[in-house]
């Protein structure tokens, strides 16, 4: 008798499989991200018992969904809120975010200013698709400028966000940008990022083949081809530097990386010997 063999995916212990397949479409590359940031997950060495990940709304956002961990799939633009509330409750946790461009920079912007402002200890993954690929690919405040959407037919007139500059210039202590394409890196990157205080981002830039990239005549290899051809790697170039164009060329890699103290230790820091003496008076 033939005996049939059983293999498990490596991330499998990691992974909610009765959810899979996801939902994903063909070509994306949010499953490249997800998988990297799993595969970080494990090799950093951290507490997955104590490990929490949050994610908003968007594609990027059923992450959270698929992952056997504790997690939280939150309200539109709420997912940095949301893990604030989990790390200041329970500073031990590692609290990872893993959302999207829209749910990050366009109804949640504001929480993301303030979050690494404070330097809250949280690591942020930003799947960046360049518009909003669920709800029908509408322009995004990443979308770049005269590319084609739903909501911009003649092409987007707007400029796009430069990400690591607007997280750089709010405060994060850890800033670094890679594509799907470069997933080993992209893996390294969170890898390290977890393993620091403070507040991370990574930015990863990802196709979006259904809706971006078929309004932009755009096949899922064009945007591979892109990611491989248009961009370099320079480490702790300047921020004002990292602007997305496809023509010029995209500059990946870490660009910040500072020490400085967390939110949690400056709120200890400063408050909590006056409440002990309030406790003892």
């Amino acid at each position: 008798m033939k005996q049939t063999q059983t293999l498990n995916h490596p991330l499998d212990d990691l992974l909610r499989t009765d959810r899979i397949p996801h939902i994903w479409c063909p070509g994306c590359g949010i499953g490249t991200a997800f998988s990297a940031c799993l595969i970080a997950m494990k090799e950093s060495g951290i507490n997955l018992a104590k490990t929490a990940m949050v994610s908003g709304i968007g594609c990027s956002g059923r992450g959270a969904g698929y992952v056997k961990l504790d997690s939280y799939h939150t309200t539109h633009g709420r997912a940095i809120p949301f893990a604030t509330g989990l790390k200041l409750a329970n500073p031990e946790l590692n609290v990872v975010v893993f959302s999207g461009d829209g749910d990050l920079f366009a109804i949640g912007g504001n929480h993301f200013i303030h979050a690494a402002r404070r330097n809250m200890d949280l690591t942020v993954v930003c799947v960046n698709n360049f518009n909003y690929g669920m709800t029908g690919g509408q322009a995004a405040a990443t979308t770049p400028h005269l590319a084609r959407t739903t909501t911009t037919p003649m092409g987007n007139p707007e400029m796009p966000f430069n990400l690591p500059l607007l997280a750089w210039a709010s405060g994060a202590t850890y800033v670094a940008r890679w594509t799907i394409l470069h997933a080993r890196d992209l893996a390294e990157s969170i890898e390290e990022a977890l393993q620091r205080r403070g507040f991370s981002f990574i930015e990863v830039l990802s196709p979006c083949p259904v809706n971006y990239g078929r309004r932009n005549k755009m096949k899922p290899m064009d945007t591979l081809r892109i990611f491989k051809e248009k961009t370099l790697i320079k480490n702790n170039a300047q921020p004002t530097e990292l602007g997305i164009d496809f023509e010029r060329g995209i500059v990946l890699g870490k660009f910040v990386d500072e020490d400085k103290p967390s939110c949690g230790e400056l709120y200890d820091k400063t408050c909590r010997p006056s409440l002990t003496q309030g406790t003892a008076a």
